[in-house]
């Protein structure tokens, strides 16, 4: 492939950067789900960690790679610093893949250089094609990023990247790493590199981007203008700081301005083929997924998967979709997923028909996990007359896209008026399976539900995000919980769902708990080794 290639290449690095994202730190289990939708949405490349950070990311790239990394799937990528230690971490955690890339970066900005690398541009001349050669004893498929990009001298810029090609670079990725650039010096940075690197023809140019300004989807898309062909995203745009360059953003803007676009590709410019790999059906799914996984929730007025992205409150607007919806909607809510709310199942549902309506939502559990998650859609449905496909979506997330159970939540009663002062009763069978009670009293019922969980955990922390919404409409709508509670730094979510909120909050705490208290476990395995 070349810098020639008429399709978009759609590089995910939502378990790599995305990860990054305070709060959002993901186990293996977790990461393994998230890499199993990314390539059903059709991600070509995804970037599955960052080998030589740790013994938990090690773990979770080599997983990665053996299960969703068959000849047919995408191809997974690791992270390295351009030395031989991380290019080695990651060649050896990419080897169970069909189709692997090892992805090496070194700064080459003179701020980074002086202060953070201690370097001269001269050592980065030396450095980059060594590695890049070392890279190549792993794999065929290497990248190279000069990391700060958008603040380095061209003519420098120009000397590393045609290094890094003659060294065996297939793919040159340029980061804006802080943000910083508009879309019109974007664009300029990707064609001067077009126009002043000899052998720039012999690789494909990526860009990787993040959102401190809000202009990381218009800088890409200036960047696709000018010859780049490989796109860095996240799902829902989640990163460091202000987050990455936002895939849902990016793939809908190629596909429902393709014409716009097909000439910069050297397409005629009224063909509808589609410009990525990318199943638009697949995204709101997975943003959904990736946000119950990581905690952190979409804005409602988010482009393409918010929840009011499809929303039309205006009066004038109401007329206008109600007689063509090409007046205000200039795409269809399905074309990413978003189904209507259609009624599938109910109390007297078998089996079977839970199973295969899963399998037509794109959910593929074993045994073990549909048994879990047949009995949890059997005591919705005797409290729920109907049972829509977001509620059976809202059960799996919550039923088997948790953390290990240590602690696990046996009963939660509270009693709370305008009168009276809310008091909360629960019972938690413990880690070493004994069963502790408690109760407290709060400034409302969730107040003290988490006050009575926190007398028996005994793990400090504190509560800094808690949102409460509806799956669907109705009084007997499930209520979806989400939290973040924060101790020693660190962040750690929760989600749970149910048809009573206060159970659901609870479960949602309990699941932020069973991460926090996993996280000091280790940490005390690893002092005694």
């Amino acid at each position: 492939m070349t810098t020639q290639s008429d399709r978009i290449i759609i590089f995910d690095t939502t378990l790599r950067d995305g990860e990054q994202s305070p709060g959002a730190s993901l186990n293996v289990d977790e990461k393994l789900t998230i890499a199993r939708a990314l390539a059903k949405l059709g991600v070509d490349v995804i970037e599955a960690g960052f080998p030589h950070a740790s013994q938990g990311d090690f773990t979770a790239v080599q997983r990665i790679a053996e299960t969703v990394g068959t000849q047919s799937g995408p191809t997974i990528c690791g992270l390295a610093r351009a030395t031989k230690a991380d290019i080695k971490s990651a060649g050896e955690a990419l080897k169970p893949a069909f189709n692997r890339r090892i992805h090496t970066f070194l700064a080459t900005s003179d701020i980074h250089l002086e202060y953070k690398l201690k370097k001269t541009r001269a050592d980065v001349l030396s450095i980059v094609p060594e590695m890049v050669a070392y890279a190549k004893t792993f794999t065929d498929d290497v990248e190279f990023s000069p990391e700060d990009a958008g603040r380095s001298d061209p003519e420098f810029l120009y000397q590393v990247l045609e290094l890094a090609i003659k060294a065996g670079a297939t793919t040159v990725n340029i980061p804006d790493t802080v943000g910083y650039t508009t879309p019109s010096e974007y664009g300029a940075i990707i064609k001067g590199i077009k126009d002043n690197v000899p052998n720039i023809d012999q690789a494909i140019i990526s860009v990787h981007g993040h959102n401190d300004l809000g202009l990381a989807v218009a800088n890409f898309l200036e960047a696709v203008k000018n010859g780049a062909r490989q796109l860095e995203c996240t799902i829902n745009g989640i990163g460091e700081r202000a987050g990455n360059a936002a895939l849902e953003e990016l793939v809908m803007a190629l596909h429902v301005r393709r014409q716009y676009f097909n000439p910069f590709l050297g397409r005629d410019v009224n063909s509808i083929e589609p410009l990525t790999n990318i199943d638009t059906k697949q995204i709101y799914k997975t943003s959904r997924l990736v946000s119950n996984l990581t905690g952190m929730i979409v804005q409602p007025n988010k482009a393409i998967v918010g929840a009011n992205a499809f929303a039309h409150e205006s009066g004038i607007h109401q007329d206008g979709v109600l007689k063509n919806r090409l007046t205000y909607e200039i795409m269809d809510a399905e074309s990413i997923g978003l189904t209507t709310n259609q009624i599938v199942l109910g109390k007297l549902s078998g089996r079977n028909a839970f199973r295969t309506r899963l399998v037509e939502l794109g959910f593929e559990l074993s045994e073990d996990d549909l048994n879990k998650a047949f009995l949890r859609f059997k005591e919705v449905a005797d409290k729920k007359r109907e049972i829509t496909d977001w509620d059976l979506e809202a059960i799996v997330n919550d039923e088997i896209q948790q953390p290990p159970e240590l602690f696990r939540l046996e009963l939660v009663q509270v009693s709370c008026g305008d009168h009276s002062s809310p008091t909360a009763t629960i019972t938690l069978r413990t880690p070493d399976g004994k069963e502790l009670s408690d109760a407290a009293i709060g400034t409302g019922p969730v107040d003290a539900v988490y006050k009575a969980i926190n007398r028996v955990v005994q793990i400090p922390n504190e509560l800094i995000e808690y949102s409460v919404k509806s799956v669907t409409a109705g009084i007997d709508a499930m209520g979806e919980v989400t939290i973040r509670l924060k101790h020693e730094n660190k962040t750690y979510s929760g989600y749970a769902a149910n048809t009573d909120v206060i159970v659901a909050s609870a479960r949602a705490y309990i699941s932020a708990l069973n991460r926090l208290y996993a996280t000091i476990e280790s940490k005390k395995e690893l002092t005694t080794i």
